[in-house]
């Protein structure tokens, strides 16, 4: 396990103290849902990213890509 030292301004330590956020286990929770909602951000501004981009095929044309691909696949052996 690994040890980790904190400063913190007094009086939020003794308010975190008050409050049982201090304990290890209430710390690592915080931890775990703060690692979650970044990689959840991470994600929601990625797919903004995405939806920004402008498609370089219709919806029509990559009907087709799709067709042609069935087609070869059912005419592999």
């Amino acid at each position: 396990m690994k040890q980790v030292t904190v400063t913190l301004p007094d009086d939020i330590a003794q308010q975190a103290q008050q409050a049982g956020l201090l304990k290890p286990e209430a710390i690592a929770s915080m931890l775990v849902e703060a690692m979650r909602q970044r990689r959840v951000d991470r994600l929601a501004a990625t797919m903004d990213k995405l939806a920004d981009l402008t498609p370089q095929l219709s919806e029509a044309e990559i009907d087709a890509e799709i067709q042609v691909a069935r087609i070869a696949r059912r005419a592999a052996p």
